[in-house]
């Protein structure tokens, strides 16, 4: 059960460091918002799935 946390964890920490750099760049350069949105609206449903699961789970090991 622990290695199934530190896995959510694992995949937690990518998805933010893509998001932390994905978002703004997509803001920043022109015409790229229509093109990405789905897939920033996407991946943001996915981080914060991965938040809950992670939170669910790890409360039955502490």
């Amino acid at each position: 059960m622990t290695i199934i946390v530190q896995l959510l964890i694992l995949a937690l920490v990518i998805l933010s460091i893509i998001l932390v750099v994905g978002i703004p760049v997509t803001l920043a350069s022109p015409g790229q918002w229509e093109k990405s949105k789905n897939l920033i609206y996407t991946s943001i449903g996915i981080w914060v799935g991965i938040v809950i699961v992670t939170g669910i789970i790890n409360s039955f090991i502490a």
